[in-house]
């Protein structure tokens, strides 16, 4: 299997997290991770042209071949979940803008891939990334959430190509 370089978003408003890994299918490495902001005094439009102009500088700046972002979980507050849909909606639209394949993993399954546990804390997930990728360095939880949703990616990619070759094969 040949080397691919993968970017993690983990979307939010306010911080949106991002991380790159490379895998050649069986070891991965760590390559960059950071934080993109957006100015909360800023009205939602310009906040969102914030994130999408930042995601683009890193997909620019560092070649992904691939993306993979955190599915929404639903708050308790629907403004909020609005909101992070919203930051979402740039993760997804600047790598597919781009030509990127992207892919999409729960919260459970992205701690279940990297921790081994769907229920996973925060302090276990900066753990493991620092035993899988230990020239890792990250700042933030956003960062780290990012570099775990990379990882997930690596690990479910073969996998997810497999299952789309078959159902291509089946409209034939």
């Amino acid at each position: 299997m040949s080397l691919i370089r993968i970017l993690g978003l983990d979307p939010g408003l306010r911080r949106t997290g991002w991380g790159i890994i490379e895998s050649d299918g069986v070891r991965l490495s760590y390559v960059a991770s950071g934080v993109i902001t957006s100015d909360g005094k800023d009205e939602l439009a310009y906040r969102l042209a914030e994130l999408y102009q930042g995601i683009l500088g890193v997909i620019v700046s560092h070649k992904p071949a691939e993306a993979a972002v955190e599915e929404t979980f639903v708050n308790e507050n629907p403004r909020s979940t609005l909101k992070l849909g919203q930051a979402r909606g740039m993760a997804l639209l600047a790598p597919a803008m781009k030509g990127l394949p992207v892919a999409e993993y729960t919260p459970n399954l992205i701690k279940k891939s990297v921790v081994g546990a769907g229920h996973a804390e925060k302090h276990q997930i900066q753990a493991m990334i620092g035993f899988l990728l230990p020239r890792a360095k990250f700042d933030s939880a956003d960062e780290a959430d990012a570099l775990a949703i990379a990882i997930c990616h690596a690990s479910h990619r073969a996998s997810r190509a497999l299952a789309a070759r078959i159902a291509k094969e089946s409209v034939r």
